[in-house]
Parts: C-alpha cells; sequence; structure tokens
C-alpha cells in the first residue's frame, strides 16, 4: 500500500508519500497569506494550486516515483472563494478563514443566529464559511456572475484533481448550512443567507471514491478528503467520546470526540462532525484560537524575537511573566468568547519588563486559550479531560508544554510526529480505497508526556488573571 496525502494549509502545503508503514517522500511549500488593516486575510488560490503540484511532486520525486494506490486531501477549513465553475479559473483572492470582513454580514443577521446554532452547531461568526459566502457573492464582478460558484477551497482542489464537484462531510459541518444531526445540508439554514442548497457541492464521507487524478502524471485514485483539524483528531486516536487534541498552527484548535451523539455547546465551543466512515458518523466538540503561530510570526515582524525558538531561549529564561498579560486577539477572539472586534493588549509592563517577560507573556496568553477551551469542553461532556494530546509545530516549545500542562492541570502528551494531518487524511484515503493502514507513528517511540507543576491554586489565579484582562480587549 502506498498513499499520497497532501495537507493544503494556511501557510504551507505538505505532501507525503506513506509505504506501508514508512514515510518515504515528504515536501513541504510554503503560502504567502497577505494580511489588511480592514480585517482582510486573503491568499492567491493559484498560489494554493501551485503548492499542492510542487509539494505532491516533490514528495514522489523523493519517493522515487512509486506506484501510488490512494491520494487523500485536507483541507484549511473555512477558506472562501469565488470561481468559474465552467473553466475553473479563479475570480479574485481567497478569504482566509481568519478573514473578518463579513462581520457585518454576522451582524445583519444576529437575530438568526440562535436558530441556526440550533441546526447546524456553529455561532454565527465571520470565522465560519456562510457569512463569507455571502460577503463574496456581493463582490463577485457582474460580467462573470453567471457562470460563478463561491466554495470552500477544497471543492476547488478536488474539482482540479480529479474534476468531482463534493466536499466532505466534515469540512460541510464548518459551514453554518449543515445540518448537525444527519449531514446534510439545511433548507432553513441556506435560506437565511440566501443560498439555494442545488447550488452547493456534494457532501460526501471521508473514506470514498472521489475520481482520478493525473495532475501528477499516472492516473492515481483520490479516495480520501477531510478539514485539515478532523482528520488530526482522527491520526491521533482521539475516536472515543472525552477523547481530545489540540493543534498549534498558525492558530491552536482544541477538539474532542463526543462519538456517536452530537453536542451542541452551552460553554462556547462548537459542534461539528468529525468524519464519516461509510453510513457511520462520529461527532466532536471543537474550541478555537485564532492566532497562535500568527502570534509568534506577529511578534517576529515587530522584533521581540528573532525565531519561534526564542520562545524557549528567552521566554523559558524568565520563572514568570514578570506580570505582564498578553491577549493574542490580532484576529479577534473565538471559542469560547466569540468577540470579533477584540483586539491584542500586552498590560501590566514595567520598568522592569523586558523581552523575556513578553515572550513569557505571550506563552501564558495561548495556553490561558487552550485551557479555558479544555474547561468548556469539560462543561459540556460533564467530565474533565484526563490528558489532552497535541502536535504542531509550537509543540517544539518545552516552555509552552509546560505552561499548557500547568493552566490545564492535566498531563499534556505530544504526538510523535509533527504531520498529524498528513497521517489521517493518508488514513481516510487508504480506508477509502480498502487497504490497510499502518500509521508509521504508532510504537514508533514512547510519547512526551508533560506533568503539572503548578499547584491547582495557582494556575486558577493566573486564568482569573488572564480572563480579567481578556474582558477588557471585548469591548467594540
Amino acid at each position: 500500500m502506498t498513499v499520497l496525502a497532501i495537507d493544503q494549509g494556511t501557510s504551507a502545503t505538505k505532501a507525503a508519500v506513506i509505504d506501508g508503514d514508512r514515510v518515504i517522500g515528504l515536501a513541504d511549500v510554503a503560502v504567502a497569506v497577505h494580511s489588511g488593516t480592514d480585517g482582510s486575510v486573503e491568499l492567491d488560490p493559484e498560489e494554493l494550486w501551485a503548492s499542492v503540484l510542487a509539494a505532491g511532486s516533490a514528495a514522489l520525486a523523493q519517493a522515487g516515483h512509486p506506484t501510488i494506490d490512494a491520494v487523500g486531501l485536507a483541507n484549511q477549513g473555512e477558506t472562501v472563494f469565488a470561481w468559474n465553475r465552467r473553466t475553473g479559473a479563479p475570480l479574485g483572492r481567497a478569504m482566509v478563514w481568519q478573514d473578518r470582513r463579513s462581520a457585518d454580514v454576522c451582524a445583519h443577521l444576529a437575530a438568526h443566529g440562535p436558530r441556526l446554532a440550533a441546526i447546524t452547531g456553529l455561532d454565527l461568526d465571520p470565522y465560519f464559511v456562510a457569512p463569507k459566502l455571502v460577503w463574496q457573492r456581493e463582490h463577485v464582478p457582474a460580467s462573470e456572475s453567471a457562470d460563478a460558484t463561491i466554495t470552500t477551497s477544497d471543492v476547488w482542489l478536488l474539482h482540479r484533481l480529479c474534476g468531482a464537484f463534493v466536499t466532505d462531510v466534515a469540512t460541510a459541518g464548518r459551514s453554518l448550512l449543515l445540518d448537525l444531526d444527519t449531514g446534510a445540508w439545511s433548507d432553513e439554514a441556506c435560506a437565511v443567507f440566501g443560498i439555494d442548497p442545488a447550488d452547493l457541492p456534494r457532501v460526501v464521507g471521508n473514506a470514498e471514491p472521489l475520481g482520478t487524478t493525473t495532475v501528477f502524471g499516472a492516473p492515481m485514485a483520490v479516495t480520501g478528503a477531510c478539514v485539515d483539524q478532523q482528520a488530526a483528531l482522527f491520526a491521533e486516536r482521539c475516536r472515543r467520546a472525552g477523547e481530545a487534541k489540540c493543534t498549534y498552527g498558525t492558530g491552536a484548535f482544541l477538539l474532542a470526540c463526543t462519538g456517536d451523539r452530537p453536542v451542541r455547546s452551552a460553554n462556547g465551543l462548537v459542534g461539528c462532525p468529525a468524519w464519516q466512515l461509510g453510513d457511520h458518523l462520529t461527532w466532536c466538540l471543537d474550541g478555537q484560537v485564532f492566532t497562535v503561530g500568527a502570534a509568534v510570526t506577529w511578534l517576529q515582524q515587530i522584533g521581540v524575537i528573532s525565531e519561534p525558538a526564542d520562545l524557549d531561549r528567552l521566554g523559558g529564561a524568565v520563572a514568570d511573566s514578570g506580570g505582564t498579560t498578553f491577549v493574542p486577539a490580532l484576529a479577534g477572539l473565538a471559542a469560547p468568547f466569540w468577540k470579533p472586534y477584540a483586539k491584542a493588549a500586552f498590560t501590566g509592563m514595567s520598568l522592569a519588563t523586558e523581552r523575556g517577560h513578553l515572550v513569557r507573556a505571550a506563552i501564558d496568553g495561548i495556553a490561558a486559550q487552550v485551557a479555558l477551551l479544555a474547561r468548556a469542553v469539560a462543561a459540556d461532556l460533564g467530565a474533565p479531560l484526563q490528558v489532552l494530546r497535541v502536535d504542531g509545530g509550537l509543540t517544539r516549545s518545552a516552555t509552552l508544554l509546560q505552561a499548557q500542562a500547568d493552566l490545564l492541570q492535566a498531563p499534556v502528551e505530544v504526538y510523535p510526529s509533527p504531520h498529524a494531518t498528513v497521517m489521517g487524511v493518508a488514513e481516510f484515503a487508504a480506508i477509502g480505497a480498502d487497504l490497510a493502514f499502518a500509521d508509521p507513528t504508532v510504537g514508533s517511540a514512547a510519547p512526551q508526556v508533560i506533568e503539572p507543576r503548578l499547584h491547582a491554586d495557582e494556575a486558577e489565579a493566573r486564568l482569573s488573571a488572564w480572563l480579567e484582562v481578556a474582558a477588557a480587549t471585548m469591548d467594540r
């Protein structure tokens, strides 16, 4: 069994060739993201496509161009753009999931928020797809409107790969248009946004034949598709109710499996499909921190740090933040607050504040938000998390991992590979092609586990202090 797995992410596309239980080819191609003062966060769809081709080709070349039995594609979820259904050409830049320009759409439809949450499990927020669809619809040139379709990025990428016009159920669950209980488009939710369900892509499972691609040379079956965070949840074996993981990438995303039942959160999280295998649907709870790796990049851009390694070199060199607090609301605050107009803030500084204190405050601010997401999961499911599995580039920071365990007051278990999303969609592709899959990370090494060192009372005091500062950033 040989699988080509592609993870098309916010800032890069990663591709891996997996042969049996070995990764024999791996490539990573950067993607440029453009941010504006108007709340825009955009990228060029053609650059996305070029990155998919380049990463896939490079991984295959490194692997020696083996025969590929299955292809899987993971996507970044809520990124939306218009394209010509007849020619496949994009009709402008894509709105990345962090883009806030559709906030006015949400404000206009605010009265529908409770009903939409009941149907879809999601809060009415610019983060999700439908408000972006409306915004894009209003900005498609009239000369292009006849052949225009507006979709998430996965639909367009799959269309270019194999001609399909589909989206997987986990990605569709990020739209504010999907019925959480049935995994099908909701006529009622679509009507709120003025969308005809017949214009939407067909919703498919995460592991089934979707078509054949020849973009990498020989014909290859495309048999797996999933939004990135649910693919990582699957890879990290969080497949029973109460098992949870957090990915620290451009943002941080904590997902907890709820098993065979959908849960509509009463604590600021969102409920959504996790995956569908055959006719069997599994659900999860989801909480988001919009700017995590993006906050680290911002710290680099303004000169606080020179590279991500400074999180430990500077932030780990001080005992604490010296009274400084950082709220990383650089693109608003997501779960459990849902405050799109919140602003980032450093507070509590004095003449004694050093760079290390600022870096430590940033680390603690990230860890605090994730700990609050875990607390919301516990409230919704009726039991605290016993362990949090973590993955993503920032898990290389020992200081962040310790801060996370301390504020979480539970062990943090590090996934033994930086490629959780790739492994998850690779397994979906293998299942869709009716192939056995051996995860290369399983049994490769004992997982790294970080235990809390901070007393529970001190952890509670730090979370309360962070919340007090965060509340001040939420006023519009």
